[in-house]
């Protein structure tokens, strides 16, 4: 039976931890020749995040306002500053099997932290920060500070200072019955998803009060629909375009399954989640998911990206008809937010239903098992991971000929903090590779790979300038620069700003 239960707390154990200035060195021999220009891009390695973890890390997840990277690896997370790239704190004695997956809670106020992980013993764990708007202090208005001076002290150094603090391992999620691969929050935070080798999805929902006032989830559905390991869930970004679809609720929910498809999922009019699409296309397992956070075309559905193990990248769209793009729905449908159907029985709502079509295959980059996809919300760049050790890069052709290089002044400025969308894309655009980085960490499989903001003292604009963040086999948390050449500017203009900044 699915229960939720606060942990017996003795031998847990969370620790906060102080560290240097990043040094600007410090990277492996196998990366001094790592980056290698493929068309109109460079992808150059940074330094490191420190220490080296010294053993299998499977993703590093960054939280979506305050400059913390969460890295999953043994039984614990180490949480990284995005500022010094040394650890900020670690959570650790929660889980008796290794963390495989993290999530960090949307909506929380600045100085409330909450993170979800998922383990191998087949258990999802919440640990809570607060303390008296600790992290507001020392690390968000650390960065507005730093933006205006150059600060010396790094956030290490600040928050060992102030004392030590805990992570305090609040719930655990019990019920799945072999580990758990993935775990996702709704943009609202009101649900949590989790995956497992089981071949199920289990939607939690947050019954505790509003932000986390208090821990406490219930168990709202049990989806076993695919027919193999569940690898991954991912929710739909809250963006115009997603509540197009107003025959059912807001939330939706995609899985990736070693079935070699994917599903899409929504709460219906009774409150129940149903299966409405199956992605039907890979010729092997769906590893990773992703959506496009910041669609051109605002009013469209976000579109979603799928890797897979028979080495390809698929971009998916949603067929609109006219009455969702307009919203011709009843009053019902507006005040409830669900569908009027209400009383039908779930075998007669044939209408029930979404229609998705692969659009695009992107240009062929790895040669095994493709683990991680990013989409930049920035630029529209994607990046992809996997077992080969490749990193590749990849924009949309025909939203390369949208998007433009803005101006500062009377300087032109080509660059990913600048590369933004100024048109709509052809759903049927093609897609080109801008580069690759063979070997990324030496001979190890690469298992996850995300883009992420930069706070350290090296970037030209911090808080504002993407990075690559990859996480492999050996260990190491490697962040990395992306560099438009001058091809990729219109006219030949020489790229300048931040990306590209020395």
């Amino acid at each position: 039976m699915p229960s939720t239960k606060r942990p017996w707390r003795k031998g847990a154990s969370c620790t906060s931890a102080t560290g240097g200035q990043a040094d600007s060195g410090g990277t492996r021999e196998y990366l001094s020749e790592a980056a290698t220009t493929v068309a109109t891009a460079t992808v150059l390695p940074l330094s490191p995040f420190q220490p080296d973890l010294h053993e299998r890390a499977w993703a590093s997840i960054p939280h979506p306002t305050v400059p913390l990277l969460a890295t999953t690896h043994a039984k614990g997370v180490t949480v990284f500053s995005l500022a010094t790239l040394f650890p900020h704190s670690s959570l650790t004695g929660g889980h008796t099997r290794s963390v495989r997956t993290a999530a960090w809670e949307p909506g929380l106020s600045s100085d409330k932290l909450c993170l979800v992980t998922g383990s191998f013993d087949s258990t999802a764990g919440f640990w809570r920060w607060d303390e008296n708007a600790a992290i507001d202090n020392v690390e968000t208005n650390r960065v507005e500070r730093t933006l205006e001076s150059e600060a010396t002290t790094s956030w290490g150094d600040t928050i060992g200072t102030d004392g030590d603090r805990d992570w305090e391992f609040s719930v655990v999620l019990e019920g799945h019955e072999s580990e758990i691969k993935s775990c996702a929050f709704s943009p609202s935070a009101a649900f949590l998803a989790t995956c497992s080798r089981d071949k199920t999805i289990w939607i939690w929902e947050n019954v505790g009060g509003p932000s986390g006032s208090e821990d406490e989830w219930e168990t709202v559905a049990i989806l076993n629909e695919h027919e193999g390991d569940v690898k991954a869930v991912r929710w739909c970004p809250d963006v115009p375009g997603r509540n197009s679809r107003r025959s059912y609720g807001p939330e939706v929910l995609a899985s990736a399954s070693y079935d070699n498809t994917v599903r899409m999922w929504r709460e219906d009019a009774d409150a129940d989640w149903v299966c409405v699409a199956v992605l039907d296309g890979h010729d092997g397992t769906v590893w990773g998911i992703e959506w496009e956070s910041c669609p051109a075309r605002k009013d469209r559905f976000p579109r979603l990206l799928t890797c897979s193990a028979d080495a390809t990248v698929r971009v998916w769209t949603l067929k609109e008809d006219e009455a969702d793009r307009d919203g011709n729905d009843s009053p019902a449908l507006r005040s409830t937010g669900r569908g009027a159907l209400g009383g039908v029985p779930n075998t007669m709502r044939a209408s029930l239903r979404d229609e998705w079509t692969c659009t695009a295959v992107l240009p062929k980059a790895h040669e095994r098992d493709i683990y991680a996809v990013t989409w930049s919300s920035q630029s529209g760049l994607v990046a992809s991971a996997g077992s080969d050790g490749t990193i590749a890069l990849y924009v949309e052709a025909e939203t390369s000929r949208a998007r433009s290089c803005g101006a500062t002044g009377a300087d032109p400025v080509c660059d990913i903090a600048h590369f933004a969308a100024t048109g709509p894309s052809s759903p049927t655009a093609s897609w080109g590779l801008l580069a690759t980085v063979p070997n990324a960490h030496g001979p190890y499989e690469i298992n996850h790979i995300t883009w992420c903001n930069r706070y350290d003292a090296a970037s030209a604009c911090r808080g504002e300038e993407e990075m690559l963040v990859s996480t492999g086999d050996d260990g190491l948390v490697r962040p990395w620069k992306v560099r438009l050449e001058p091809s990729a500017c219109p006219d030949g203009q020489e790229p300048t700003g931040c990306a590209n900044a020395p």
